[in-house]
């Protein structure tokens, strides 16, 4: 069960339509191939949070930045390559799953072949996004380095990559701390950056929001990760007890490890914020609504919920 704040959830309301707007009338223009625009169309627009695009524009709420054509535009470019992930991650070669979002998986549609492409096609699409815009130039360029960094060989192909290699095996919490990080974090963290970047928030002044985010980040992998255990198919979109050989934090540590983890490190992401929301004079509180994201069943507690 999760329960969200008003401000959030006017939020989401007002937002979300707008950021799959973007994203349903804006991909046909840039492909022009009918097959692959529709394997990327397919997964793109099969439904999701938008968590990531709604993190950007909430950071740029916050900073008081008016959200422009061009900095919706960019800030959707991270729904295409959290996209290509997804996309890639079904894929038989890599976890092989037949369901997401409640519905079959790309690969299961058009082919793996198609599918790959459609990955590729995506992820390329993100980078023209990010650059093809009104923006700054100064601006364009750092979206376009921090983004590379968030996905590439020291950001999610790496957490991947370490969810390939160590799977069977049993990693020490720092290890699997990094692999999350990677894997699922480096994307959030960038979520936050970006919107700090288009509000030309001095670095200076970046640390504790970039703290929050990467709290953030780690509570909603091991959520992810508890979810697996005692979460719905129908509810969640994908096939749950999948994870009995991963690296996953109920596994390591057990599922109450899991939530007083998950306590822990959600209480650090508001930790963060109030500090951020002090020191900058800034009303963080749409920030820490997305805090409520994690408020779910305990079953160790007769129903109660865990924050």
């Amino acid at each position: 069960m999760i329960i969200m704040g008003t401000k959030l959830n006017e939020f989401i309301k007002e937002w979300t339509p707008r950021i799959n707007q973007v994203l349903e009338s804006k991909i046909e223009q840039d492909t022009d191939q009918q097959k692959l625009f529709e394997s990327m169309s397919y997964s793109v627009n099969a439904g999701g949070k938008r968590l990531r695009p709604l993190l950007t524009i909430a950071t740029l709420i916050t900073f008081n930045q008016a959200i422009t054509d061009s900095i919706l535009k960019a800030t959707c470019a991270l729904e295409l390559l959290h996209s290509y992930s997804l996309i890639h991650d079904d894929l038989p070669a890599m976890d092989n799953d037949g369901l997401r979002r409640g519905k079959p998986t790309n690969h299961t549609i058009y082919g793996a072949g198609m599918a790959t492409l459609a990955g590729d096609g995506l992820q390329a699409l993100a980078f023209q996004w990010v650059v093809d815009n009104d923006l700054t130039a100064d601006t364009r360029c750092q979206l376009a380095l921090a983004l590379a960094k968030a996905a590439g060989p020291r950001g999610m192909a790496s957490g991947q990559a370490d969810d390939i290699e160590f799977e069977g095996t049993r990693l020490k919490l720092h290890e699997l701390q990094k692999l999350d990080r990677n894997k699922t974090g480096a994307l959030i963290s960038y979520a936050v950056n970006a919107g700090l970047i288009m509000a030309q928030v001095p670095k200076d002044q970046k640390k504790d929001l970039l703290a929050f985010a990467n709290n953030f980040g780690a509570a909603f992998q091991i959520y992810d990760d508890i979810l697996d255990i005692v979460g719905d198919e129908k509810a969640i979109g994908k096939p749950v007890h999948q994870d009995a050989d991963k690296n996953t934090y109920p596994n390591l540590m057990g599922l109450d490890g899991a939530y007083e983890a998950l306590q822990r490190t959600v209480d650090q992401a508001r930790h963060a914020l109030n500090t951020a929301g002090h020191e900058l004079n800034i009303d963080t509180s749409l920030l820490l609504d997305f805090c409520s994201y994690f408020v779910i069943k305990d079953e160790r507690h007769n129903g109660k919920t865990t924050r």
